[in-house]
C-alpha cells in the first residue's frame, strides 16, 4: 500500500459517488416499495395537520348481512340520560314521542352561525313539536294526548307522486365543474381538487380489476388510501391530502394478497396505469351494498314520502339486473341537534320487507335552522355500518335539503369523504327542493371525490317545487338528462354493476 497517495483523488472520487447515487434516487420511487401493506388503523388527526402515514378507517370486512334490522341511534338532546350511542339492537316500535313528531314536525330556530344563510322563522306548529321532542322519555307518554289534541287529523295516505330529476358527472366534466367551484364562493370545507391524475388497475389480460385497494405514500409520510371501482378506477387528488406537495408518490394495489406497484410522478402524465399478477379464479356473483342517508327534517317529507313508495320497485328493477346482486340495504336517518334524535342508522340487511318497515316508519320532523347534521350522519354511515369485504360495489344515496352544519366542531363530511374513497363507497348526491348554493357546493364535493354523480330534483317551474314533474333546475348545471328519480337511481346502480 503506498501511504504516499494524495488523499485529494480519493475524496473526488468519493464525492463523485454520492453525486451520482443522487442523481439515481430522483429517478425512483420515494421509498422502496414494501413487501408489507399498511393495513388500516384508525387514528388522530385531520387535515391541515399532516396526513397520518396509516388511514383513519376500518376497511370494510363484513362477510354478510343475512340479519334482523340493527338499529342505533344518537339523541339529538344535551343532557339525555341515555348514552351518546344507543347499542344496535333490534329496531324500536314508535314511542309516544315518536308518534307526537307524526302529527306536528318541525322546531324553533336556533340562532343561525356566522357564514349561514339565515333560515325562514318556524311556523308555530314546529314549536310545538320541537317542545314535545324536549319532554324526556318518562314525560312524553303523558304529554302526548295534549300534543294530539292540538294536532290535525292525521291524513289519508297519499298516492305515489312522480318525482323527475336530472344527473351530472362532474369528474366527466371536470372543467366545468372547477369553473362551477371558481364561481361559487360558499363557506365549505377546503380540500383542492383542480390537480388530479386517473388510476387505472388491470390484470395482465388487461381486464379491469374491481375494489383492489391503493394505498398512495409520499417519501414524508403523507398518504391516501383508495379502492378502484368496478371500473378499476380511481381518481386521485394529491393537493386534497399532501399539504408538502411532494413531487413523486409511490402507488401501491392489493387484490387478494397480490401486490404490484406504480409512480405517480406529479406533471408527467395524467394517468398512472398498475398490473396485478392474473390469479385464476371462479366468477362471483356481484354483491351490492346501497345506503340510503336521508335528511329526515320537516322540510323532507315530501321526499321521504317519494323513497317510501318507490322503494320497493327500485328494489326489484335492480334485483333483475343481468348480474342480478346479492342486495344489502342500509339506512341512516338525521335531523339536528334539540331534535328527538340527532341520527338513527339501519344497519345492513337483506331482509328488503324488515327495511321497508323501517323506512315507512321514518316520519320527517324537527329541524328549524337551515343546517342540519349531515356531517355526522355521514361520519356514521362510512365508519359505522358493517360494509362487506372483498368484491362488493358499496353505494350511497345522499338525499338532503339543506347543507351540513359546519360549526359543531366535527366530525366533517370532508375528512370522511376521503375515508369514504378508502373503503371504496361511492356517494351520489341528491339535492332536494330548496337546497341552495353552499348545499349544492358541498353536495357535488363529496360526490366528486369519491366517484359518485350530483342528482337534482327538477319541476316544471324550478322555482316552484309544487308546480309538478319538469324539465327545470335552479341548480348551477348544464347539459343533463332527465328521469324519474327511482329510475335515475336503478340506471345509477344498473352502470355501476354492468361493468362487473
Amino acid at each position: 500500500m503506498n501511504r504516499n497517495l494524495s488523499p485529494r483523488p480519493l475524496a473526488a472520487l468519493l464525492a463523485a459517488q454520492l453525486l451520482l447515487s443522487a442523481c439515481t434516487a430522483t429517478a425512483q420511487p420515494p421509498h422502496p416499495p414494501s413487501a408489507q401493506w399498511p393495513d388500516p388503523q384508525p387514528q388522530a388527526g385531520s387535515w391541515p395537520q399532516v396526513m397520518p402515514a396509516r388511514p383513519q378507517f376500518q376497511a370494510p370486512s363484513a362477510s354478510h348481512c343475512a340479519r334482523p334490522i340493527q338499529t342505533r341511534e344518537v339523541p339529538g338532546h344535551e343532557g339525555q340520560d341515555t348514552p351518546p350511542y344507543l347499542p344496535y339492537g333490534p329496531a324500536p316500535a314508535h314511542s309516544h314521542r315518536e308518534k307526537a313528531e307524526a302529527a306536528v314536525t318541525g322546531s324553533v330556530a336556533p340562532a343561525a352561525p356566522a357564514g349561514a344563510v339565515a333560515a325562514p322563522p318556524a311556523p308555530a306548529s314546529e314549536a310545538l313539536a320541537k317542545a314535545a321532542g324536549r319532554l324526556s322519555a318518562a314525560d312524553s307518554a303523558a304529554a302526548a294526548p295534549l300534543v294530539a289534541q292540538s294536532a290535525p287529523p292525521r291524513p289519508a295516505p297519499r298516492r305515489a307522486e312522480v318525482v323527475t330529476a336530472g344527473m351530472v358527472d362532474d369528474n366527466a366534466a371536470f372543467s366545468e365543474y372547477l369553473a362551477f367551484r371558481n364561481r361559487t364562493p360558499v363557506v365549505h370545507r377546503p380540500r383542492d381538487v383542480s390537480e388530479r391524475y386517473l388510476l387505472e388497475v388491470r390484470d395482465r389480460s388487461g381486464h379491469a380489476v374491481a375494489d383492489a385497494e391503493v394505498a398512495v405514500q409520499s417519501a414524508d409520510g403523507a398518504a391516501m388510501w383508495a379502492r378502484t371501482d368496478t371500473a378499476g378506477r380511481v381518481w386521485l387528488h394529491p393537493r386534497a391530502f399532501d399539504p408538502g406537495q411532494a413531487p413523486v408518490y409511490d402507488v401501491t394495489v392489493r387484490k387478494q394478497g397480490r401486490l404490484a406497484h406504480g409512480v405517480l410522478r406529479r406533471g408527467q402524465k395524467s394517468a398512472v396505469e398498475v398490473v396485478l399478477p392474473q390469479q385464476p379464479g371462479v366468477a362471483q356473483r356481484a354483491r351490492l351494498d346501497l345506503v340510503f342517508l336521508i335528511d329526515a327534517t320537516g322540510s323532507m317529507a315530501d321526499e321521504i314520502h317519494k323513497l317510501k313508495t318507490s322503494l320497493r320497485s327500485i328494489a326489484d328493477e335492480v334485483a333483475r339486473l343481468p348480474s342480478q346482486p346479492d342486495l344489502c340495504f342500509g339506512l341512516v336517518a338525521y335531523r339536528d341537534k334539540g331534535d328527538a334524535f340527532l341520527l338513527r342508522s339501519h344497519d345492513f340487511t337483506n331482509d328488503l320487507g324488515a327495511f321497508q318497515g323501517v323506512l315507512n316508519a321514518l316520519q320527517a320532523g324537527g329541524g328549524g335552522d337551515y343546517p342540519e347534521a349531515m356531517n355526522e350522519a355521514l361520519h356514521e354511515t362510512v365508519h359505522a355500518l358493517s360494509w362487506r369485504g372483498e368484491g362488493a360495489t358499496r353505494l350511497v344515496v345522499l338525499l338532503a335539503d339543506a347543507p351540513p352544519h359546519l360549526d359543531y366542531g366535527g366530525p366533517y363530511y370532508d375528512d370522511d369523504m376521503l375515508a369514504a374513497l378508502g373503503k371504496g363507497i361511492k356517494v351520489f348526491s341528491v339535492g332536494a327542493s330548496g337546497l341552495d348554493k353552499q348545499g349544492e357546493y358541498i353536495q357535488r364535493q363529496i360526490a366528486q371525490y369519491t366517484g359518485g354523480r350530483f342528482v337534482f330534483l327538477t319541476y316544471a317551474d324550478a322555482h316552484r317545487p309544487s308546480s309538478g314533474r319538469g324539465r327545470e333546475t335552479v341548480h348551477d348545471v348544464s347539459n343533463y338528462s332527465v328521469d324519474t328519480l327511482d329510475r335515475l337511481i336503478v340506471r345509477l346502480v344498473g352502470d355501476e354493476l354492468g361493468r362487473l
